[in-house]
């Protein structure tokens, strides 16, 4: 199971997969699952210059309904199980900073380098392989194993995983439980699931001004000076107290823009970037009337525009959880913690068709980064953990 998993895990980092490019990781994963009764779908999506890859891959299991003609969706009475991914990384970054080629897997100690080692090619190669472990020791299990994979999760994700989720559930496909395959160990593997995340809430501020001479005031006025005092008050209010699942919600300015450039002239404009990360005890709205009133409060001549990255999810304790935890416990001895924390992934989408979800993966301490990695003892235990997760739940 070890050398399969490595063997996959390379072969999908030396594919230079940055967003929106799967650079044929599909197609590998594809092909594997196929050989053991995968239906491949390909559901890929978005304009010429942007194209996203998108597969969703089915494996139904006894107990599973499906209409023998092929058309329309299967009604499954046994649970279909979800594991949800992107082939897509990030950019590497200035190459030279690199201790070795990004897209070429190297071995230095006991860590396997590459661009998407920890997020999340060692994920999908696990998934994958657990996958067809599980399936040629348990060919007629219960219920139904399915991929969800997508190019576009760490871009826009406007044509990634939530245009499968509508075509989905268009076409009422049922979705029980998902693993998605994220970094979330912290300092072992184990420590930590995902059992939601927080909303995303971002805005663009623009307070309007008069420009003028720094030696006449009188004749200008100051958007700067203006808008000071609403800053500092959004700065400091408490917008909620959290709950059990969730931290509180957080405001923070990301972004400042005033000015020409030269010392002598005030301001027209101000321009302020800020985001909200936001518990299930806020709302979109209610942060936005709460803003609003804020700075009207204050006086303000003022546009301000929204953006909804994604509402807040949450999976409370159930059978999913359980197994995978039950899992995690059998392989690593370590009673996992599950947590809200961190960004955003794409199972603020999943969540809206499937009732369960959380996301599980190896450790995250160098994703996104210049040399970035995976500790080579973290992927065999993964493929177990994961393939410990569908006996669970589908025998």
């Amino acid at each position: 199971m070890e050398d399969s998993t490595l063997a996959l895990l390379e072969q999908l980092i030396a594919r230079p997969s940055v967003t929106p490019q799967d650079a044929g990781c599909l197609d590998l994963i594809g092909a594997r699952l196929a050989a053991v009764g995968f239906a491949l779908e390909r559901m890929d999506s978005g304009p010429d210059d942007f194209r996203v890859s998108n597969l969703w891959a089915v494996r139904r299991g006894r107990g599973t309904d499906a209409r023998a003609d092929g058309a329309g969706p299967a009604h499954a009475p046994a649970p279909v199980l979800v594991f949800a991914g992107h082939t897509d990384v990030v950019p590497t970054g200035d190459l030279a900073k690199w201790s070795s080629d990004p897209f070429v897997p190297t071995v230095r100690g006991d860590r396997l380098y590459g661009r998407g080692a920890a997020d999340m090619k060692t994920s999908l190669a696990a998934m994958v392989v657990a996958v067809e472990d599980f399936v040629g020791a348990h060919p007629d299990h219960r219920g139904s194993i399915a991929f969800l994979l997508t190019s576009d999760e760490e871009g826009p994700a406007r044509d990634g995983t939530v245009v499968c989720v509508e075509r989905l559930r268009a076409r009422g496909e049922r979705l029980d439980y998902c693993i998605v395959g994220e970094p979330t160990s912290v300092e072992r593997l184990g420590d930590t699931v995902k059992n939601g995340r927080r909303g995303s809430l971002s805005g663009r501020l623009r307070v309007i001004g008069v420009q003028g001479h720094v030696a006449y005031p009188h004749l200008a006025r100051n958007p700067v000076h203006q808008a000071a005092p609403a800053l500092a008050e959004l700065a400091v209010t408490s917008w909620d107290a959290g709950n059990a699942y969730f931290p509180p919600t957080t405001f923070q300015i990301s972004n400042i823009a005033a000015g020409t450039g030269a010392g002598n002239v005030i301001p027209g404009e101000l321009v302020v970037d800020f985001n909200f990360r936001f518990s299930t005890e806020s709302t979109p709205e209610s942060l936005r009337q709460r803003v609003h009133a804020l700075l009207e409060r204050h006086g303000l001549e003022y546009a301000l525009d929204w953006t909804l990255s994604g509402e807040p999810f949450l999976t409370p304790v159930g059978e999913l959880s359980a197994a995978i935890g039950a899992a995690i416990e059998a392989e690593t001895g370590i009673t996992t913690e599950l947590s809200t924390t961190g960004g955003t992934s794409d199972g603020r989408f999943i969540a809206k068709l499937c009732p369960q979800v959380v996301e599980f993966g190896p450790l995250n301490a160098s994703i996104h980064k210049i040399d970035e990695y995976v500790p080579l003892d973290q992927i065999a235990p993964l493929t177990r953990i994961y393939r410990r997760t569908l006996e669970n739940l589908l025998l």
